[in-house]
């Protein structure tokens, strides 16, 4: 079992680093293996809604974006940080997800369905739950099961030494991964025991709330 840890940070090795690094460590301890993706810290751009990734499954800007969507696949479960500034997920993880999610409609097998997901953010003081809640939200579309901890998912500090000393938030960390840790051996559990998947309807139903 293999957990991808997504730094959404322009800092490679910042604060939002720190943070998965504790998770990672915690995961190793349940012997699953974790890797890092970093986004970068070149621009990212958002979604066009040109839907050219329906025909070719890529993104039509080649950047991180299908970086990634090429390797999720492989992946039994995933963790997205990202650091706070304005009360929120940073613009270019945002930017990075509306497309990562997006492209994935029409993977087959999907990347996403039904693999464990978790959000951590890191802010120098406030700002976090509102993150929290709106990363949380690209998981609920993709049917994959949201881990949680014993509080909310976050640190605090302004550099990595600052969150060295936020041993709350840390702790907070640890219990998450044991979580994540816990729900993946459920879930293969499960598929030993033929336990099936939840039954998928072959046709997606969207109703527009503007009536003729």
């Amino acid at each position: 079992m293999k957990v991808l840890l997504v730094n959404g940070s322009p800092h490679k090795n910042g604060c939002t680093f720190t943070a998965l690094s504790e998770i990672a460590a915690t995961l190793l301890e349940s012997e699953i293996s974790s890797d890092f993706f970093w986004i970068g810290n070149m621009p990212i751009g958002g979604c066009i809604g040109c839907y050219q990734c329906r025909k070719t499954n890529q993104c039509v800007f080649r950047d991180k974006v299908n970086e990634f969507s090429a390797l999720a696949a492989d992946y039994d479960a995933f963790v997205f940080g990202s650091p706070v500034y304005f009360s929120g997920m940073n613009g270019s993880l945002m930017s990075f997800m509306d497309r990562v999610f997006f492209t994935s409609a029409g993977r087959v097998p999907h990347p996403f369905r039904f693999k464990p997901a978790a959000a951590v953010v890191t802010a120098r003081r406030s700002g976090t739950t509102s993150a929290l809640d709106q990363i949380n939200k690209y998981f609920y579309h993709q049917q994959m099961p949201i881990v949680t901890s014993r509080y909310w998912n976050m640190v605090h500090g302004s550099t990595p030494e600052q969150v060295m000393k936020d041993e709350e938030g840390l702790q907070t960390l640890r219990y998450l991964a044991r979580n994540l840790a816990w729900m993946l051996k459920l879930k293969e559990a499960g598929e030993k025991a033929g336990v099936p998947l939840p039954k998928q309807e072959t046709t997606r139903i969207a109703t527009d709330f503007i009536r003729e």
